[in-house]
Order: C-alpha cells, then structure tokens, then sequence
C-alpha cells in the first residue's frame, strides 16, 4: 500500500468575467482551503492550487458588450478576485492565469502530445458563419427565435425565457449578434476528443473503485453520463480568443475552454514550484501524491469525465484520489443569479463587513451544501454569528483571559486537585482532534465545525458551571483547578480553529502568546504550561445589529425590484457615427397585408416608400390584426440586404419597439400627414 508523501489540491478556476460570490466560496472555496490548512497543521506537503479562467466565449461577449477587449476584461476581473480571496484568506499557494504564457505553453504541449499518438477524431461539419464579419459564430453569438416558445431573443445555446437547451441550427431565423446579419452555414474542421473510448475506463475507475467513498451526488452524476453513453467532444473551436491550435497552417482556431481551463491546474503548479525553486512533477505524477479537485457540481463532468479521460490518454499522471463536489447555495430562497446581480459578492461583503471575514467563513460552512442545495439567509447570517460565535466562542475566550489576567496578571496557574468533572472534560477535550480530523478527511466539513463548537461549548458550559467568580474569594485553590482547565480548552481552541477561523485563531494565537498552530502539539491534555504567560484579552467578535441587516436586505430588495420592473438587455457592440449614417430609415405605409400560410408570426406586407414598393416580410402577427394595420405609417429600414423567408423576398425591415412583456409596437411618425419617403433622422 502507497505512502502519501503530497497533496495536490485545486479549486475550480473562476471565471474572470465576473466577481466571486457566496455561492462561490461556500461550494468551492471555503472547503478548500479549510482542507489545505488542516494539512499545513498536520506538517504535510501541500500544493494549493487555482488561478483564473480567462478563455472563452463569455469573456469574448462581455467584451464585446462592453466595448472593450477581452484582455481589458480579465485584467479587471483577475485583479478583483485575486484581491478578493487574498482579503477572504484564501490561501492559495499558488494563484496563476490562464492568460499566462507558461498556460498558453503547457496547454499547447498537451494537446501535440495527444495529437501525436491519434487520440483525436478530426471531423468537419457545417456551421453558422457570418459573411459580414468573416467569422464563425459560437452558439452565444447567434440570436432568434426559439422553437419551443417562440421567444425572438433566444441564443444558440439556450433559451433564456423557457430554459430549453439548444443548438444554433435549432434557432428560427437566426442572427449574427456581431454584425445584426442572417449567417450562412459553412464547412470547418475540429478536433474531438473520442470520451466513448473512456468508458470502461470512467467505469472501472469511478463506478467500480469508488462507489463508497466518494460523494453520492458526484458518483451519481457520473453513473448518469456513462449510462446515457458519452460522445466524441470537440477540443478546438473557431475563435479569435484563446490558445491557439498548434498546427501548421491553421489559422482562426483556439483549444475549447473546457480542454484549456483544467490544464490551468498544471501549468499553475509549474509557475508555482519555478518560483520555489521545486521541481513540480511529482506533484502530477508520483503515484504517492493526493491529487484532490474542489469544485461546484456544474463541473463534476468536466473533472471527473473529461479532465480523467485527457490524463488517461496522456498516460503521464495520476489520477484524483476524490472530488469532493458540493451543490449550490441560494440566496433568500431564490437560485444565486450574476446577470440579475441576485447574490453576495465577496469584495462588497468585505467592504460592508470590514474584518468579520470569519463570521462569513463560519457561516457559509455550517451551511454548506454539501450533499443539497442549501440556502444563505441574512438572518441566519446574524444569528449564527450573535447566538454562536458571540455567545459561546468569544465569551468563553474573553472570560477565561480576562479572569487570567484578573486573578494571576496573566499568568496560567498550578491546578490542585481534579474532581471528576474536571477529569471528564480534560478527557473529552483529547478527543476533539481526532473527531474534527476524522470529518475533515471524509470532506465532511460542517460536522468538524460542529466538533470544534462543541469544544467551544463545552469550555463555555464549564466555566458557566463553576463559576471562579464567586470562589476565587474562598476556594482560590479549587479556582486554580478551574482556570487551569479552561486554558487548556482555549489552547486547543486556537489550534483546532485554524482551518475554519484563520483570523480567530490568528487573534487567539496571540492573545494565549502560543508559536503555532501545528496540530501536533496537542495531542495530549496540556497546551498550555503552568507558568506560561498570556497576553492581553482582544475581542474576536462583535454583535451584528439588526440595521446592519436590514440594510443587506434593503440592498436585495432593491435589486429584486430593479428585475421585476426592467430586465435590461445587453449593451450590443458600440458603433460609430459613419456606421450609423449608413442606415436609410423612412416613413413608409403599409398598402396591403396578409399572414404567410403555416406560420404563426409571420405576415407578408406591402410598404409605399414614396418613391417605390417594397414587400416586407414582419414577424407581427402575434401582435396585430393584419386587416386593422392597412394605412399605417411606420418606419422602415430600406438598405437591408434582402432575404428570403418562406420563400418570399424580404427587402427591408419595420422598426419596432418591445417592451418588457415583450409585446410589440409601431415606431410611427407623429404626424399622419407626413410624407411617404420622408428620411427619418
């Protein structure tokens, strides 16, 4: 049987388009680092491992959106996490960047390496290019109509109003978000990754290997894949951002995101032993390392399918001992949403709660969702920490140093004789290592913080039971006894707390003048020494008051209103004035209308521009009588490249505007007597 001589352990990549949230941290990151503490205790060798997730076609979009580059869009985001966990003390040993050239490097070598032993399938297919931008458009460049509820805003990928997954070829009438144009369809050739050649693998290894000591929500996701049957999985796209495909003579194509982002894994542990002067391959290689992936379980098939299968074909690294996936948190009984910014995020929270990063710590860990989706509540938020962290930890702590400092100037003292029940908490206090390491081994994280208030508990019941107070008058003897005892609970306070209460413990480090937090030094009864010197009481909490919440509420609250009142679409691209000029909008009137046969929306109209007629094919049905429009005046782009729809020219388009229900409207002149060919500008 293998020795662990290291540990491996990574957390999912954030994607930079965007800042961390609560959801985040309680089913990623929190867990993670809680695990790489505890084995820093432990004296064990530890390479925590992340970095940021700056490829695709989101950042693209955002970019595009926002009228920036995508370069400017992780720049600003990697800045904001990388501070944002560095404040939460997240204690990534190393922190990399998919961006980097060391990634852009590895990411490449992986994939020659594949391709050099013909795991990939190359195949060739049609899909959507617009002509006007000369690009291939990935699924969230393409708009339409969704054909299950007709939703005329719906992307390639997704429908956001009825939830359907699609594909751009599904979508009615579909178009280039880049350009505004009607897209061709047009050959291109991708590379695949063959996952159903990794079947019985997947099957052996998680199904077999693993199936009672890994997480039932992971290996039942995984069991789900491998029974619906897994496909070849295209590992290149056509794009102009990310890693470029390293063959000769391809130009446009970068490595899908999802191939690049775990090799991230890789090439930040590279960056990381560089720096440290370490060689890092045994920390992917060595058949005696612990590789451990944290994630949320929106990637439980990217890391336990197809990251495993690209190891797998490799045939140079090891393979992750577990993959501790948690579920998702909601937030006030709703689904955490960033794009109707209905969440916590971590740079706020730390601004509104300045050094209470353990209170969120606390919380978000009592509350994991580690086997269901689970829900954060401000309320909860506060009473945690005024009924637990106020009322039991930080009482005990101020009481036992205070009452030290009171009775002996600091100075811990020589117990007499023990009595039964201080032999039976000197007793049970030994076992709260072994409890709380036993739980954080089986990646039972809301158990262990369980045990360690336990610990609390039973050093706040103990002094609230005995009262020193009251004897030190006349049983100073049997008040030594005493505070003895609730030392020796606070010593291993500070050490059990590390990994959960970094702050805290740091804080109740120096209060009890302790070096450490090496789990080690406590493995008997006695952490403090008689005789040993503590410092000063410092307060570890403070109460949250009932206007602090109100005003998170307030700030929730506001938002909710803000997406039942106006969803606000995305900015499309900015575009400058000569562009716009090139537009030739005028009034027109409409002559004559029907609606097309076997179609719902559509109706075939017939607009006097003045100087000529044009056929008009409009997707108003739905929203007009096609009889009640006949002599109206309307607005009508005429420049329009025309286009074919249900086999009838198109040669122009009738400005409309949509409200929030989606209900459509005439742009028309004020004016009915305005005439027909008249500019609008």
């Amino acid at each position: 049987m293998s020795i662990t001589k290291r540990f491996t352990l990574t957390a999912a990549l954030p994607y930079t388009n965007g800042p961390i949230h609560i959801g985040h941290l309680s089913g990623v990151y929190i867990p993670a680092d809680i695990y790489a503490r505890y084995l820093r205790n432990k004296k064990k060798d530890v390479a925590f491992i992340c970095g940021s997730d700056e490829h695709g076609v989101a950042i693209a979009i955002k970019a595009k959106n926002e009228g920036i580059t995508p370069k400017q869009v992780i720049d600003k985001y990697d800045k904001l996490i990388r501070k944002s966990f560095e404040d939460f003390g997240i204690s990534f040993d190393n922190y990399s960047r998919t961006s980097s050239k060391i990634h852009h490097e590895t990411a490449q070598e992986f994939f020659k390496d594949l391709d050099s032993k013909n795991i990939f399938i190359e195949k060739t297919s049609e899909q959507l290019f617009d002509e006007e931008a000369q690009q291939f458009l990935a699924d969230r460049f393409v708009i339409g109509t969704c054909p299950i509820c007709k939703n005329n805003e719906a992307y390639g990928d997704q429908c956001e109003s009825c939830g359907s997954s699609l594909n751009s070829s599904d979508l009615i009438n579909p178009k280039s978000t880049l350009s505004g144009s009607f897209p061709i369809k047009k050959r291109t050739k991708h590379w695949y990754l063959p996952l159903d050649k990794y079947e019985g693998f997947i099957k052996e290894w998680i199904l077999d290997g693993h199936k009672h000591d890994w997480k039932p929500n992971v290996y039942g996701q995984v069991k789900s894949w491998i029974e619906n049957g897994l496909q070849p999985r295209a590992v290149t796209r056509d794009l102009d951002w990310g890693i470029p495909v390293p063959i000769e003579n391809i130009d446009g194509k970068v490595l899908y995101v999802w191939f690049d982002a775990p090799i991230g894994y890789i090439s930040s542990t590279k960056e990381w032993a560089k720096n440290n002067g370490l060689d890092w391959q045994p920390y992917w290689k060595d058949k005696n390392t612990e590789l451990v992936h944290f994630i949320g379980k929106d990637n439980i098939v990217f890391h336990c399918i197809i990251f495993p299968a690209m190891l797998k074909a490799s045939g140079k690294y090891i393979l992750p001992k577990n993959v501790p996936a948690n579920e998702f948190l909601n937030l006030e009984g709703n689904k955490i949403s960033t794009s109707k910014n209905w969440a916590v995020w971590l740079h706020e929270y730390l601004k509104d709660f300045p050094d209470q990063q353990d209170v969120l710590r606390y919380v978000l860990t009592a509350n994991a969702p580690e086997s269901k989706d689970n829900d954060f509540t401000w309320n909860d938020f506060q009473a945690r920490n005024n009924n637990e962290l106020v009322a039991i930890y930080g009482n005990f702590i101020n009481r036992i140093v205070v009452l030290t400092h009171k009775y002996y100037n600091g100075k811990t003292p020589v117990p007499d004789q023990y009595n039964d029940q201080d032999k039976e908490v000197l007793n049970s206090i030994k076992h709260f290592q072994k409890k709380i390491s036993n739980s954080i081994e089986k990646f039972k994280f809301r158990e262990a913080l369980r045990e360690l208030m336990n610990l609390a508990r039973t050093g706040n019941k103990y002094l609230a039971d005995h009262e020193p107070w009251k004897l030190i008058k006349d049983m100073p003897n049997r008040v030594n006894t005493i505070m003895y005892v609730g030392l020796q609970i606070a010593g291993h306070l500070v050490h059990l707390s590390n990994p959960f209460l970094p702050f805290t413990s740091k804080k109740l480090l120096k209060m009890l003048n302790l070096k450490s937090t090496d789990w080690n030094n406590i493995e008997g009864e006695e952490t403090i020494k008689s005789g040993h010197i503590i410092n000063s009481q410092e307060l570890l909490f403070s109460k949250i008051e009932d206007s602090q919440i109100e005003n998170q509420l307030n700030k929730l609250k506001a938002t909710k209103n803000n997406n039942e009142l106006k969803p606000v679409p995305p900015l499309k691209t900015v575009v400058n004035f000569e562009k716009f000029k090139n537009l030739e909008i005028t009034i027109g009137e409409i002559l004559f209308a029907e609606k097309i046969a076997k179609t719902k929306n559509l109706l075939k109209l017939n607009v006097n521009i003045g100087v000529d007629e044009l056929t008009i094919v409009s997707g108003i049905a739905n929203d007009y009588n096609f009889k009640e429009i006949i002599g109206r005046k309307v607005c009508v782009l005429i420049n329009l490249k025309p286009r074919k729809i249900k086999g009838i020219e198109s040669q122009g388009m009738i400005l409309m505007g949509k409200d929030v229900s989606g209900k459509l409207s005439f742009i028309s002149p004020d004016s009915p007597n305005i005439s027909n060919g008249s500019k609008v500008h």
